[in-house]
């Protein structure tokens, strides 16, 4: 990422956001600005009707879902929206454009989900690392590209995380 020619890096307004965000533009020694944004936060981007989900997994998302409050419920799906808006999508101009957001597991899985034409509920099944990479390219006439994935090979070996048991990964 240090030969990257990024023109801003976004990022929710979380202190642990904000943080990671200074880190990363101290380490690849950017002199772009950071943009605190709502729309890069942690919130639930969108809550499945029963019938939108799998019979066998729709009581487990539905009570994971049971944790947020009743706002946060609410308040996602416009945040969600707007975070499209700002987020995917090729940018007006000729001039490429690259930007950074430093952000949560749950807007990194409705940006890949959407990216990906997956379902609206498929961000509830996507499992991301702290600290991993996404990257997803938008081109103008083309489907969004999905170039890298939950990426943790710029951490030391013991902070990776596969999702795997002890002794499979």
């Amino acid at each position: 990422m240090r030969n990257v020619a990024f023109s801003t890096v976004h990022h929710g307004p979380l202190p642990r956001a904000e943080q990671t965000a200074r880190l990363v533009r101290e380490q690849l020694e950017l002199e772009v600005p950071l943009e605190v944004s709502e729309v890069a936060g942690d919130y639930v981007p969108y809550v499945p009707e029963r019938d939108e989900l799998p019979a066998e997994s729709a009581d487990d998302l539905l009570r994971f879902l049971q944790q947020a409050t009743p706002e946060e419920l609410k308040r996602g799906p416009e945040l969600a929206r707007l975070a499209l808006e700002r987020f995917a999508g090729p940018v007006d101009g000729e001039d490429e454009q690259r930007e950074l957001v430093v952000t949560h597991n749950f807007l990194i899985g409705w940006l890949v989900g959407h990216a990906m034409g997956a379902p609206n509920w498929r961000w509830l099944s996507l499992n991301h690392c702290n600290a991993a990479l996404t990257v997803i390219r938008y081109a103008p006439g083309r489907p969004a590209s999905m170039l890298v994935y939950n990426d943790m090979q710029h951490l030391p070996a013991d902070l990776r995380w596969t999702g795997f048991p002890d002794g499979l990964n």
